[in-house]
């Protein structure tokens, strides 16, 4: 009897170790093997989590103690001091010396306000990921004008690996998981939405295209109306020219339910050129079926 209790003990404790280790962060539906590391800032717990795409799946690194706006998160307008919500990427690496003491010894700039963001009509910029005044070191989680802020020689340890334009910083309240069950049957839907937008492409259906953009679209000054009107436009102009896509990356927004990001690199043959645009299409998902572009955005 003993035997057979201890047996069923390591069982359930063995089981509960798989189901732990098939558990990842809710949002990482589909890295390429050019995204090798992810942040995830955790508002609630002042935590930034650094996972890695090894190629055989996603591990958490590490996690370090960082500080955000003074007023917290969902940023919405310039100078409120908060903190943006949502799925940022590095753009560059600023040269510290020639700034403020406050920034430390790295300082890396943030896409804010992104696509989403001017689609909502956010205002403001200079979101950066950056260090923290030598002379002041001692920084509180609440204590920045809308940056995430790391101790110096944590965003030092880290900042080798930080990619301009490659690495996703996803910004959130708390940290979510999920099974990667669950994950998988997502990025499935995912997939099926964004392969439906590159076959209307490619087979030049102008309506079937359209028809996956949402009837609220909006991208910089264009509506609905008047980005059906170009693009049939663009579609008359373009011929037989396909497009292929590369590096494709899917994630789910922190903040808003139902809406996911896809970003990947769009491979298109035009008079015997290659010419690739990174692009941005921005999902809103109200079913299995259901997947409609609300934005976009490239370069």
């Amino acid at each position: 009897m003993r035997v057979i209790l201890a047996t069923a003990i390591l069982s359930l404790f063995a089981t509960a170790h798989a189901v732990e280790a098939e558990r990842l962060p809710a949002w990482l539906l589909e890295l390429p093997a050019s995204v090798g590391e992810i942040l995830i800032a955790d508002a609630e717990d002042a935590a930034l989590y650094r996972f890695e795409n090894n190629g055989h799946g996603i591990v958490q690194l590490d996690e370090r103690y960082m500080s955000i706006g003074r007023n917290g998160v969902g940023k919405q307008r310039a100078w409120d001091r908060k903190t943006p919500l949502g799925i940022y990427f590095i753009t560059e690496e600023l040269d510290t010396s020639r700034l403020h003491d406050k920034y430390g010894d790295a300082a890396f700039v943030l896409d804010y306000p992104n696509a989403w963001d001017r689609y909502q009509k956010r205002t403001g910029d200079g979101i950066w990921l950056h260090g923290v005044d030598r002379n002041d070191p001692q920084r509180p989680p609440l204590d920045t004008d809308g940056c995430l802020a790391l101790p110096n020689e944590e965003i030092v340890r880290i900042a080798g690996d930080l990619q301009p334009l490659v690495t996703p910083v996803i910004v959130a309240r708390e940290l979510q998981w999920a099974p990667a069950s669950d994950i998988a049957v997502t990025r499935a839907e995912f997939r099926r939405a964004l392969a439906r937008w590159q076959t209307t492409i490619n087979e030049g259906d102008v309506a079937g295209y359209l028809s996956l953009y949402a009837a609220d679209f909006r991208q910089q000054d264009m509506d609905k109306n008047a980005w059906s009107t170009w693009r049939a436009n663009v579609f008359a102009a373009r011929g037989d020219s396909g497009i292929a896509l590369r590096d494709v990356l899917l994630l789910a927004d922190p903040e808003e339910a139902g809406l996911f990001l896809s970003r990947f690199t769009q491979v298109m043959v035009y008079d015997g050129q290659e010419v690739q645009t990174q692009k941005r299409l921005y999902w809103r998902r109200n079913g299995a079926q259901d997947w409609q572009i609300v934005t976009e955005d490239h370069g």
